[in-house]
C-alpha cells in the first residue's frame, strides 16, 4: 500500500493532483482512497489530501505515515515533513520551498513547478508538473501511466489543455535527486 499526502495552498491544484493519481490507480485496476482537507478560505488557505493506493482492501483512509509526500510549499514542507517515513520520498516545489536542509533519512525530488509552469504560459499548471516529477520519482507510476492519467481525468471533465503535456514532460525531464 502507497501512502501519499498532497499538500499545498489553496488553488494550487493540490486536491486535483490527488483525485488524478487516485483515478489512475483505479484505471490500473488498484483500490484507492481519496480524503480532501482544506481552509475554509480555499484559495490561498491551507489544502491537502490523503490518498491511499492498494493492491488490497484499505482499511482506513487516513494517512499518518507518509510514504510520498507532493509538496508545493514552505508551510506545508514544515506540517508533514516529521510524518514522512524513513525511506519516504518527498516530491519539493523548489521555486516555492527554495533552500531547505530535508531529513537525511528520505529521499528529495526538487523540480521548479511554479517556474516551469509560469514560463509555459500554464500557471494553473503547477501541480502537473509535479505530477511529471511524481513519475520522474520512480516512487509510483512511470511517466506513460501518469500521463494517461492526467489525459483521461481531464477528458472525462470535458476539458482539454495541450499546455499539460509540456510541462508534465518538463517537469519528468527537470527534477533532480537532491543529494543530503
Amino acid at each position: 500500500m502507497m501512502n501519499l499526502i498532497f499538500a499545498g495552498f489553496g488553488g494550487q491544484g493540490v486536491l486535483t493532483a490527488g483525485l488524478i493519481m487516485g483515478k489512475t490507480g483505479v484505471d490500473v485496476g488498484k483500490n484507492v482512497t481519496w480524503i480532501p482537507s482544506y481552509g475554509s478560505e480555499m484559495r490561498g488557505g491551507t489544502a491537502n489530501c490523503n490518498v491511499k493506493i492498494s493492491d488490497g482492501k484499505i482499511a482506513s483512509p487516513f494517512v499518518t505515515k507518509i510514504d510520498i509526500l507532493v509538496v508545493m510549499n514552505m508551510p506545508s514542507l514544515a506540517k508533514f515533513e516529521e510524518n514522512v517515513v524513513s525511506g519516504g520520498v518527498v516530491i519539493a516545489n523548489k521555486t516555492l520551498i527554495g533552500q531547505y536542509n530535508f531529513r537525511k533519512d528520505i529521499q528529495v525530488y526538487e523540480v521548479d513547478a511554479t517556474r516551469i509552469a509560469d514560463e509555459a504560459e500554464n500557471p494553473k499548471g503547477a501541480n502537473i508538473v509535479m505530477l511529471g516529477a511524481l513519475a520522474a520519482s520512480g516512487a509510483m507510476f512511470d511517466a506513460e501511466i501518469t500521463w494517461k492519467g492526467i489525459e483521461n481525468f481531464f477528458l472525462e471533465k470535458g476539458k482539454s489543455n495541450p499546455k499539460n503535456e509540456l510541462v508534465f514532460y518538463t517537469g519528468f525531464t527537470e527534477t533532480s535527486k537532491k543529494e543530503i
